[in-house]
């Protein structure tokens, strides 16, 4: 069965100027319902991440200003939101949401987090709306626990997953892939295992055949026994920062082969939604559950 992470906070903690992008996070849940693409059976709350596990990833310092509500106002510039108790109560619910999905996807195949991807998020800071790091908090629960010994983290967001890069550069048991604008955001680009950078206004058919090249040397190489997804569809062209002109169409057939892929080399895989800002939420929604829909049809 197919889990999926959701909790209300995911949504209401944020204030009111953030909500129209996040409130992909409660429609889409609405709209698998609606189309009986899942059931409620699907859907489960995360609680809190525990802070040993926390630990594992983000400095004692830093966690300590987050939890105390100590981090400055430039600091918080940078990651874009207010700082609350309800903030991080949002932050460390989503955290937990990718270990547990890390945990169904050992038991399932795979699993995903409607929230999550927060990759801007470094060891001591965070930024880009990112004050923690879920797919690296997960994967170094998975290493530490041993339930996984090689892991890979595949970050089709269109900004590369900074955080994740600057996390990972010393270990050789976690391979950071990042596949990105080459112009967008973050503009000081951190030095993932392997960044593709893309050009502004790529079209399906090169994007495609560059991760079609890419994954599976990658995959053949690394040999990970774990794989977190990172499936933003900030990709479309219809997004407002993307910079791409990837069609509903291009995102879903990336979706199908990331997770083909997982599949024919029977590998789990924990996903999370990460970015998409498009004017229209029915865009954002509608290209979200296209990768559920993908996921479903492999693993459900």
């Amino acid at each position: 069965m197919l889990k999926i992470a959701y909790k209300e906070i995911y949504q209401h903690s944020l204030p009111n100027g953030h909500r129209f992008p996040m409130l992909k996070y409660e429609l889409i849940p609405k709209q698998l319902l609606y189309e009986g693409i899942i059931s409620n059976e699907n859907l489960f709350e995360p609680a809190f991440c525990d802070e040993e596990n926390i630990l594992l990833t983000h400095e004692l310092d830093y966690w300590e200003k987050m939890k105390n509500l100590q981090l400055t106002e430039r600091e918080m510039r940078k990651v874009g939101f207010p700082l609350s108790n309800q903030l991080i109560e949002r932050e460390i619910t989503i955290m937990q949401g990718t270990i547990d999905c890390a945990l169904f996807a050992l038991q399932y195949g795979c699993a995903m987090n409607i929230a999550g991807g927060t990759h801007h998020s470094f060891t001591n800071k965070g930024e880009g709306f990112c004050l923690l790091n879920d797919m690296a908090i997960a994967a170094n629960y998975l290493l530490k626990n041993k339930l996984a010994e090689r892991i890979l983290i595949i970050d089709l967001d269109v900004h590369q997953g900074n955080g994740t890069a600057q996390i990972f550069q010393n270990k050789n048991n976690v391979f950071t892939m990042s596949m990105h604008g080459k112009n967008n955001y973050p503009f000081h680009k951190e030095i993932s295992n392997l960044d593709i950078e893309l050009e502004d206004g790529i079209n399906d058919n090169d994007y495609l055949a560059l991760l079609y090249k890419n994954l599976p040397n990658v995959i053949k190489t690394h040999q990970p026994d774990f794989i977190f997804y990172l499936c933003g569809v900030d990709i479309l062209e219809t997004d407002k920062f993307g910079k791409l002109h990837i069609t509903t169409n291009g995102c879903k057939q990336r979706d199908v082969f990331i997770f083909e892929q997982c599949k024919a080399y029977n590998i789990p895989v924990a996903c999370a939604m990460g970015g998409g800002y498009s004017p229209k939420i029915a865009d954002i929604v509608n290209a979200h559950s296209n990768t559920f829909k993908a996921a479903i049809n492999l693993f459900d």
